[in-house]
């Protein structure tokens, strides 16, 4: 996949913005490396020369500009002298430095932090901060910037709000006064930055407040470490890319990067997915957490599951440079290997790539339902983007149940459909609004009741299985007040997969979700492209596709669709008719395609390519 690049890039004056600072050009032409050092390693590099051979395996593998030194993990502080030797060893190489901060009490212990209801513990976070803010002109905070201590203290206080009420004012009070304040006050030129985890859904409950932080932070900073979706996080790739987008939105231009790990992995491309989908969001940096975890060995066994997944790498290709002489690979390499290879792949292309676009889902802030799931559509092959006011100006919005936590969401739904746009909310969302006025528009109901269901059917057309057997929710309707779009089959009755329901200019579209929200990887492929007809209308290209296949579109007329399947899959790519062909960004080959024609024999405006797409890769498409 790698092979024959046509193209050459050139850039000349290339400058990441970010909260109105100028970096020079980093060593990749389109985005800066950065690697965290946790304060367990900042401590050990008063020692220069354990610190040089570690530096120099690490940057052997993979470029990079900047380094965030850990000044406090787990009680662990990090002396000034320790700091200094180790600002100057990486100033000295051209690498810049940064401070950083976990405040955790004991990390181990289930991630204890600090108890800010504590007099102690709130002036020991702020002597933290002031010592960090003495020697850094930048600081970041990992994502531990929560609470969840339930102490006497904190019941006492917490009174009779929930402790999401409770958190979300006690920490916006800790950033002023323990945090922003105190470091600027020792240092007025310090930047703040606040990283977020991945867990977005959740923030509101241990106290993280993005309808006050990004505003009162410098910047923002976002984990796109998603891991195996089998570990206990249970996240689905898809986030990788849509956490960044999301908290781009939240403050435009103020989203430094994204931030991956190395945990959790069963095969070793889903590191590079991470790294990936993180710079398809058009991330600015990357941060590699951390600088122990770089060097870890990558074990006999997922070198081994690399190669049976039939992945784009070429695991020969990647150790070519560090080849014995008789040919055999090194016994050593590790994950930085596998940053830099991915690093050089995605660098060839990016800057072709316009700014990401995709179909707006309203997620009220603090709001709770339905977990993470536009990611699943994302996965599915729906370009999502987050965004955290209802945006008026588009043509189709998608609404999860987190849309229930806006009290006048039934009103702008109503406003939407009589000015001729279309609205499409999930079953959870349905379920929420039944007695809140949604029955003004269409008389759905949400039973309590389940179906067993394996075959579908769009409109009078034939049954298609899936690939396996799921469970929905039974909602019911008048019969000709609404219509099933696709139909769900439970022996010899049926309940709507999709529903719609005209009214005034508009239509009302119901998306019943199975129970289990993997189960929308094994609708039949017929049926997540009529979906996806529905929802896409307004894009230029869409994908008939079987589920875990991606796409990431772009506002150039650049689109990149991604396999997450172990095998590989033929991928049918529908453009508007002004498009003639797609040229391969990475191949440089040019693929021609054919006119689409509809059900009924009709032409549809549209013309389709196909093209097969290997396991656990990706392939990237202008235009023309």
């Amino acid at each position: 996949m790698w092979k024959n690049i046509n193209a050459v890039i050139w850039i000349t004056g290339w400058y990441v913005m970010f909260n109105h600072v100028c970096f020079a050009a980093s060593h990749y032409q389109n985005f800066r490396v950065a690697v965290y050092s946790r304060a367990y390693e900042t401590k050990e590099m008063n020692d220069l020369s354990w610190l040089r051979e570690q530096w120099d395996n690490i940057t052997r593998q993979v470029k990079v500009d900047k380094i965030y030194l850990e000044t406090h993990r787990d009680l662990l502080l990090v002396d000034e002298e320790t700091i200094t030797k180790a600002k100057e060893f990486f100033e000295k190489r051209g690498v810049q430095t940064a401070g950083g901060i976990t405040l955790t009490v004991n990390e181990r212990n289930r991630f204890e932090t600090f108890c800010y209801s504590h007099l102690e513990h709130r002036q020991k976070v702020k002597e933290i901060i002031e010592y960090t803010a003495g020697l850094f002109d930048e600081i970041i905070l990992d994502d531990f910037f929560f609470t969840n201590c339930k102490c006497e203290k904190c019941i006492t206080a917490k009174g009779e709000r929930s402790w999401t009420e409770f958190r979300l004012e006690l920490m916006k009070n800790a950033a002023r006064t323990l945090v922003i304040d105190p470091a600027k006050a020792i240092n007025p030129n310090v930047r703040m930055i606040i990283k977020y985890p991945n867990w977005y859904e959740h923030f509101q409950g241990l106290g993280f407040n993005l309808e006050a932080e990004p505003k009162m932070f410098d910047g923002l900073y976002t984990g796109t470490e998603t891991r195996d979706p089998s570990s206990n996080q249970h996240l689905q790739q898809y986030l990788s890319y849509l956490n960044f987008r999301y908290l781009e939105n939240l403050k435009p231009g103020g989203n430094g990067g994204g931030w991956v790990d190395t945990g959790g992995l069963q095969y070793l491309d889903r590191y590079a997915e991470q790294l990936w989908l993180t710079l398809f969001a058009k991330a600015p940096e990357i941060t590699l957490f951390d600088f122990r975890q770089l060097q870890r060995e990558i074990k006999s066994e997922l070198r081994a599951k690399w190669q049976d997944q039939g992945s784009s790498f070429n695991f020969d290709e990647m150790l070519k440079p560090f080849r014995r002489p008789d040919g055999t690979w090194p016994e050593e390499t590790t994950m930085a290997l596998v940053a830099g290879y991915t690093f050089e792949q995605v660098d060839r292309f990016l800057d072709l790539l316009g700014q990401p676009i995709g179909i707006k889902s309203y997620k009220p802030f603090h709001s709770l339902g339905e977990d993470f799931l536009q990611n699943y559509f994302g996965m599915i092959g729906i370009p999502m983007d987050i965004v955290h006011e209802f945006p008026m100006e588009e043509s189709i919005v998608v609404l999860t149940e987190t849309a229930k936590y806006d009290p006048s969401i039934v009103q702008k739904i109503k406003y939407q459909l009589v000015n001729g746009k279309n609205i499409l909310i999930t079953s959870g969302l349905l379920r929420a609004l039944q007695g809140e006025g949604i029955e003004d528009i269409v008389e759905l109901r949400y039973t309590d009741r389940k179906a067993i269901v394996k075959d579908f059917k769009i409109g009078w057309g034939s049954y298609q299985p899936a690939a396996m057997e799921m469970v929905i929710p039974q909602i019911q309707y008048l019969t000709n007040d609404s219509w099933e779009e696709i139909s769900a089959m439970d022996e010899t009755n049926g309940w709507p997969l999709l529903h719609s329901a005209g009214y005034a200019q508009g239509t009302l579209y119901v998306w019943t979700i199975p129970e289990s929200f993997t189960d929308l990887y094994n609708l039949p492929m017929n049926v997540l492209s009529r979906i996806k007809e529905i929802v896409m209308k307004d894009l230029y290209v869409r994908i008939e596709s079987p589920g875990k296949v991606a796409l990431f579109v772009y506002d150039n007329d650049t689109f990149i669709v991604e396999s997450f399947l172990s095998e590989n899959v033929e991928v049918n790519m529908i453009v508007k008719d002004r498009i003639n062909k797609l040229v391969d960004l990475v191949t440089g080959e040019v693929i021609t395609g054919e006119e689409r024609i509809g059900w009924w024999g009709q032409k549809t405006g549209e013309n389709q390519f196909k093209s097969m797409v290997k396991p656990h890769s990706y392939c990237v498409f202008r235009c023309e």
